[in-house]
């Protein structure tokens, strides 16, 4: 059996009630975009006896826990490895034209954070590998030894700690020269002698420079931008869309979307909305839904998140 105690998905309640609503169909298929270790997907498959889910994960070993562990649900499930921009395809692949519900539960997972070698902690000592795909060819560690400082300011400034990036990349092209940056241990190191007594009492000062790389490593924000968008035209009318977000760089790109597709495109002055510009969502959850003080004690991982969710009310031409 698959041991389920490595993973706690969250606010699982919360996903249930709001995609719930679109699921009570008997031909409706939900989309996990970013399965993990099936968690919510199971949570989903036993309250709804007719669902079936299409699993979706760029990460290997993750599939391999998520295919033992939903194994009693037979052909009910479908799992694939990939990237979630690629929803679209995954889903003509399976001769699935439109979705009744589309989960993404965002960021680095329980599995990738937990097993030390693959290089997510700033805390472990491990090889700087932060691929949540481990069939990728792009590491963190080769990201640090070919960018050019420009490049790596650049992640720094954009995914990671805007007033000391100049100085971090500046320091690692300076070390790289001399000693190739093939740990966790050596990059935090440095990161550490470089950061100012001052900054460093507001926090680890290599959280954001190991967020910056993750984000880089793995293309998470292209990604996003491109999957939000696939996974509402997946929708059926009526279909459900629910997002968390763990970090303010996601939330952002999800909040944008969503709101865009939920607001009218009438011009102003028009005395009436003519149909083709209503809007084509309606937002679920005002602003976004956060953990509350028990779920945050029972589950640490969901201290940050950010949950949002819409309906999809019509069809775009």
């Amino acid at each position: 059996m698959a041991d389920n105690s490595i993973h706690t998905p969250v606010l699982p309640e919360l996903t249930l009630k709001l995609l719930g609503p679109a699921l009570e169909h008997e031909r409706a298929v939900l989309v996990d975009a970013t399965l993990g270790m099936a968690g919510h997907t199971e949570a989903f498959l036993e309250r709804y006896p007719t669902l079936t889910v299409v699993g979706i994960d760029r990460d290997p070993d993750a599939l391999a826990i998520a295919r033992e562990r939903l194994a009693p649900y037979g052909a009910r499930v479908h799992l694939v490895h990939a990237v979630y921009d690629g929803i679209l395809s995954v889903l003509s692949e399976l001769g699935i034209d439109r979705v009744s519900g589309v989960l993404f539960d965002l960021g680095v997972s329980s599995l990738q954070l937990d097993r030390v070698e693959r290089g997510f902690s700033y805390s472990k000592d491990a090889p700087l590998d932060m691929r949540m795909d481990s069939t990728g060819e792009r590491t963190a560690a080769a990201i640090l030894a070919t960018y050019s400082e420009s490049e790596l300011r650049r992640i720094f400034y954009e995914y990671g700690d805007k007033k000391l990036a100049p100085r971090f990349a500046s320091r690692i092209v300076q070390s790289r020269d001399a000693t190739p940056l093939v740990s966790s241990a050596q990059l935090v190191e440095l990161i550490a002698a470089a950061t100012p007594a001052a900054a460093q009492r507001a926090g680890h000062p290599a959280k954001r420079v190991f967020q910056a790389l993750r984000i880089e490593v793995n293309q998470e924000l292209s990604v996003l931008e491109r999957a939000i968008p696939d996974a509402i035209d997946a929708l059926e009318v009526g279909g459900r869309i629910v997002v968390l977000a763990y970090q303010s760089l996601e939330d952002r790109i999800v909040k944008r979307v969503l709101q865009a597709r939920s607001a009218s495109t009438a011009p102003r002055g028009l005395p009436v909305e003519l149909p083709e510009h209503r809007p084509e969502l309606k937002l679920l959850v005002r602003g976004a839904e956060l953990a509350d003080d028990d779920e945050k004690a029972a589950n640490p991982r969901a201290t940050p998140v950010r949950l949002r969710a819409a309906e999809r009310l019509r069809y775009v031409a």
